[in-house]
């Protein structure tokens, strides 16, 4: 039976993100009072600007304004917290006005790694806001009202949707998934699984109460495409991939589980997001496979499998080793 998905030139286009963090987040909360804002920062250890003064390079890469000023920061400091693996940071803004909303300009991706994503929590006068900033959405304006039921959907399961487009991990498992299925009702079941076990092992871990480490979640990803991509070189014409797929997408729940963890929204609205995402990768992988004739199909996807297994074996041992 001849394969049906075979795109290794594909896997070019991820390979450049494997330096990054897979899952590369910091949190901050800024409490306003009247003209003045008190911001704090918790930032990962391994995701602190090396060099120089990291206080200084992250605060000069987030600016918080209200109307057309922007905050003149009064204070600001970094320690790391010897409870945890990070680093805690803090600094005063004040502004001439008391502040009414509370934009936010974050461009930490500059200084830490592409795909990062701050997640900040805000408060006035008993009324809490959000945003996520990323590279894609560095801005936000908190306005300090209760959100619409509408906005949140839109809001979570988004930030979830961008998880899956800016995760390598993520994206390189459903191309391991989508190369071993050999044709396009495998590639539907084996879709089907993956996306299933993700939404399960998300549910679980937020059920059971288990925080996995960044670190841990990272290494158990890489491990997964690793033994995925063995699986296609070594036994072509195996059955059963589907339990593979179902197995390892349970190892993508603990990134949407932490993600849950630290931005306290929904598990409904993130697991639907990145549903929905991780179901446009694998409709374009199904696109993007047609192209190729069948009988070209054998040797770019051995090629593709063991460029697949070098890149989760390193990527294995090197999260492994810190």
């Amino acid at each position: 039976m001849k394969r049906f998905w075979r795109l290794p030139a594909l896997l070019a286009l991820f390979t450049p993100c494997l330096p990054a963090h897979v899952i590369s987040m910091s949190t901050g909360w800024a409490t306003v009072d009247g003209n003045r804002v008190e911001y704090i920062l918790r930032m990962p250890k391994y995701e602190m600007p090396a060099g120089g003064d990291p206080a200084q390079a992250l605060f000069n890469n987030i600016v918080f304004s209200s109307g057309f000023e922007t905050g003149i920061r009064t204070s600001q400091e970094c320690h790391a917290d010897p409870a945890s693996a990070d680093y805690l940071c803090a600094a005063n803004y004040r502004f001439s006005a008391p502040v009414r909303s509370l934009g936010v300009e974050c461009e930490f991706y500059r200084v830490t790694v592409p795909n990062h994503i701050h997640m900040l929590h805000a408060e006035r006068a008993g009324k809490s806001d959000q945003a996520i900033l990323d590279a894609t959405f560095p801005s936000a304006t908190l306005a300090f009202r209760p959100p619409t039921p509408a906005e949140v959907l839109i809001r979570q399961s988004g930030a979830a949707a961008f998880g899956v487009w800016s995760n390598p991990a993520q994206l390189l498992l459903l191309l391991a998934v989508a190369l071993a299925s050999r044709n396009r009702r495998e590639l539907l079941v084996s879709g089907f699984a993956f996306l299933f076990g993700e939404s399960a092992g998300t549910l679980a871990i937020l059920h059971s109460g288990w925080q996995p480490s960044p670190r841990f979640a990272e290494a158990a990803t890489a491990l997964a495409l690793a033994y995925l991509a063995l699986e296609i070189v070594v036994f072509p014409e195996s059955r059963g991939r589907w339990l593979l797929a179902l197995f390892f997408g349970a190892f993508e729940g603990m990134f949407f589980a932490l993600f849950v963890f630290d931005s306290g929204y929904l598990p409904a609205y993130v697991i639907a997001g990145a549903a929905i995402a991780g179901s446009l990768v694998l409709a374009a992988a199904f696109l993007c496979g047609t192209v190729i004739p069948p009988r070209y199909h054998r040797v770019p996807a051995t090629v593709a499998a063991v460029a697949l297994l070098a890149i989760g074996s390193t990527w294995f041992v090197v999260r492994l080793r810190g």
